[in-house]
């Protein structure tokens, strides 16, 4: 009785999310333009030039003199440039080039929308496989995955990360594949995953984050003969990737003496960078994280700026930045509104916790079940892309703390989204009631803190330009 009472509220609670998640994208669609997310205007400027890189007879360098974001690796520019040219082709406007841009931004908003949507199904397949659960919609997935504020705002920006998760959870399916069939492959597995590994490299700088734990497992797998199976999957999909991908890198070696190229000089590492409220939240405004969680309080203090960044919208991309003051609405009322939703969000943090914590009793038990290995991998990845992330911020200091962002890093909160997932899961087996009273305290925080994950603009003039482009 408790379990079929159970299925039928994950049923309701599934459609109810799933149906407001789909809400949110489409009226963030209508409600948001790239221009005003993160270095909107850089991103533009790189989309205008994006032809430098490829067309014949020109560089296959984006210089520093076009946009400060030539740093970054291509793939996420192709597809909105592809709409800019042929909105230039085909399109008569006084202003031309506006008009297309604004064009691109809607376009490319949905399709990052789809990216996501198929992102969180291949989560849902993927808890499918190692849980050797029958069902394969999962709610948990979208209880503390598809829960993240940051995950919309990064969606709505013309950003590089929505394709990082993206591919990362398929390469998380192809290697989860791998340990649950005993280090056996074949030719297309191979292909899929170089690929993936190339189309990572080639979308964001913060994916090199995800491919250490790879090679860590190494170390870990007793078995002689599966080892050196493992070890000759990775040098195959690793070096395809690296041929796939290595040409940008190379072009930033060639024009700037560095693979990993920055708009801004790095200083030496020094813990000295960065602070002491840096690392350690103190004062009297650490408290302002439950009660005004807005810039400039409790300025450049690592985990408040990154809690409520995650969770709310911090730097207020989606409220009132500063290219936009004159526009964004509920400004005086949002920080009281985010300080709530602080408060209601440490129940999935507390979730989030607990599942990375008990995720280390699968190192005990890897010698047992292969597909283990894949929890491994996660915990490694975690803490590979959580101190690679610290390195940054401490290489390249920021009075303000403006580079940190939560969607800089979104791929940390997917992994230990999985974690909780699978916690969840397991939960469910053992204890129903309680796991009952989790995902229904979950589902109340996913709805308080839907406002936080939607545009507080006006409705942008998309459907105008796209009228006169249809005409």
């Amino acid at each position: 009785m408790l379990s079929k009472t159970i299925n039928n509220l994950e049923k309701f609670m599934f459609f109810g999310i799933s149906g407001s998640i789909l809400g949110i994208l489409i009226y963030n669609v209508f409600h948001y333009d790239q221009i005003l997310g993160y270095d909107g205007e850089a991103h533009s400027a790189y989309i205008d030039n994006f032809l430098n890189m490829f067309w014949p007879g020109r560089s296959t360098r984006l210089s520093a003199e076009l946009t400060y974001e030539y740093f970054s690796p291509p793939l996420p520019y192709a597809f909105p440039a592809f709409i800019n040219e042929v909105c230039k082709m085909y399109f008569s406007s006084q202003n031309i080039y506006e008009d297309c841009r604004v064009l691109y931004s809607f376009t490319n908003m949905i399709f990052q929308s789809i990216l996501y949507i198929f992102t969180l199904l291949i989560y849902m397949k993927i808890i499918k496989v190692f849980t050797n659960n029958k069902k394969f919609l999962n709610i948990n997935v979208l209880l503390l995955i598809g829960i993240f504020t940051a995950n919309y705002r990064t969606i709505s920006m013309l950003r590089g990360e929505i394709y990082v998760i993206l591919f990362n959870s398929i390469l998380l399916y192809q290697f989860l594949k791998l340990f649950k069939n005993s280090f056996e492959y074949d030719k297309s597995d191979l292909i899929l995953s170089g690929f993936i590994i190339g189309f990572l490299a080639l979308s964001k700088q913060w994916a090199f984050l995800l491919f250490p734990s790879y090679f860590l497992l190494i170390f870990l797998i007793g078995d002689k003969n599966k080892r050196y199976k493992y070890f000759k999957y990775l040098s195959s999909v690793f070096a395809l990737g690296f041929i796939i991908s290595s040409w940008f890198y190379f072009n930033l070696y060639l024009d700037y003496g560095t693979f990993t190229a920055f708009n801004k000089e790095p200083v030496p590492f020094s813990f000295s960078n960065q602070p002491l409220s840096f690392y350690l939240p103190v004062g009297e405004e650490v408290m302002m994280v439950f009660t005004k969680p807005i810039r400039p309080y409790f300025l450049n203090q690592f985990f408040p700026v990154l809690y409520s960044d995650l969770w709310g919208d911090y730097w207020g991309y989606f409220t009132f930045t500063s290219r936009a003051l004159d526009i964004g609405r509920n400004q005086l009322l949002i920080g009281d509104y985010l300080a709530r939703v602080n408060i209601f969000s440490l129940i999935p943090t507390l979730i989030l916790i607990i599942g990375f914590k008990r995720s280390f009793r699968y190192f005990k038990q890897r010698q047992t079940n292969d597909k283990n290995y894949f929890i491994i991998y996660i915990i490694f990845s975690v803490l590979v892309s959580f101190f690679g992330f610290m390195w940054f911020l401490i290489s390249y200091p920021e009075p303000s703390g403006d580079t940190n962002k939560a969607t800089y890093i979104i791929q940390l909160f997917h992994l230990l989204g999985l974690l909780g997932v699978v916690y969840l899961e397991k939960l469910k087996e053992i204890n129903k009631n309680r796991y009952q009273v989790i995902t229904i305290l979950l589902y109340v925080v996913f709805f308080h803190n839907i406002s936080a994950m939607m545009s507080h603009f006006p409705l942008q003039n998309h459907l105008e330009v796209i009228s006169e482009f249809l005409k």
